[in-house]
This record gives C-alpha cells, sequence and structure tokens, in this order.
C-alpha cells in the first residue's frame, strides 16, 4: 500500500493506529504519574527505578543494568539515582566482586515508598488502563502488549 500524499500518510490505518497507542500512552503516563508525584512525592521514573531495583533484592542492581532496563544514558541514570540517593531511597554500594561497580538496593524508605506507590499506582492503572476495555479482552491485551514490548526491547541497541 503506497502512500503519495501527506493526507493518505495521516489517514494510515497503521500511522492511525501508532498515533493512538502514542496519545494514550502520554495521556495514561501523564495521569499516572501526576498521582504518584502528588501522592507518594515521587516521580513515575522514580517509581520504575524503585521496582526494577527492588527485583533485584539484597543482591542490588548496577546503575549500568539501571540505565539499560529504563533506556537511560548512564549520565541520566546516575543523575536520577542521585536525587532518590538524597530523598532517602537508595543507597549505592561498592560490589564486592567488582570495586569499579556501583550497586544500588532500596532503604527501608525506598521499599515503603514503592509499596505505598505500588497500591496507589494498581488503583489507577485499574481505573484508568483496564476497566475501559472489554473484561473478555483485558489478558489478550496484556499478552499483545508483552510481546510488542519484548519485540522494541530486542531491537534496542545495547549500552556499552
Amino acid at each position: 500500500m503506497g502512500i503519495t500524499t501527506a493526507k493518505e500518510a495521516a489517514y494510515d490505518p497503521r500511522v492511525v493506529a501508532f498515533g493512538r497507542m502514542m496519545g494514550a500512552a502520554n495521556r495514561l503516563e501523564y495521569l499516572l504519574g501526576r498521582a504518584l508525584e502528588t501522592e507518594c512525592g515521587i516521580s513515575h521514573l522514580m517509581f520504575e527505578v524503585l521496582l526494577i531495583v527492588g527485583r533485584a533484592g539484597e543482591a542490588g542492581m548496577s546503575m549500568r543494568a539501571i540505565a539499560q532496563e529504563q533506556v537511560l544514558t548512564t549520565g541520566g541514570a546516575t543523575r536520577l539515582v542521585d536525587r532518590m540517593t538524597t530523598l532517602g531511597l537508595v543507597v549505592r554500594t561498592t560490589d564486592p566482586e567488582d570495586r569499579r561497580v556501583q550497586l544500588v538496593r532500596l532503604t527501608a524508605k525506598g521499599e515503603e515508598t514503592t509499596v505505598r506507590a505500588a497500591l496507589v499506582h494498581v488503583e489507577n492503572i485499574q481505573r484508568l488502563f483496564l476497566d475501559p476495555l472489554p473484561a473478555d479482552h483485558r489478558e489478550r491485551f496484556a499478552q499483545d502488549l508483552r510481546a510488542l514490548s519484548h519485540s522494541a526491547r530486542d531491537a534496542l541497541p545495547r549500552l556499552r
């Protein structure tokens, strides 16, 4: 299917579908992020980092792994973790197996903030993201999003 005019481009069903997905994602990101900021005092990106560091448990997670997981530069990840350290949410320690590597771990405050933010986030996800969808489509939708996420992740270049 060839596109020969701007109007055809604007109405191409693939372009329209992707635009709708991006519009929904941007609006949801704004709404969910504002709720986390208002109710928990953290940004959505901080919450995402709290979750991935929480998944790592006591072992902690390297700055490089945080950057890759969040598609940030290592400098961007460092600045974000610096802010989170200032807020008392995480601490940095040296990796006992490689002294050049800094590991990030949750503090007790980080753990408590993660749980509180997750409760707020889950309630808002249910209301704004899942409830508008037909109940019998939700599981398939989640599977499709997982496939898209993995495909996009695999297409990204790896950080060095």
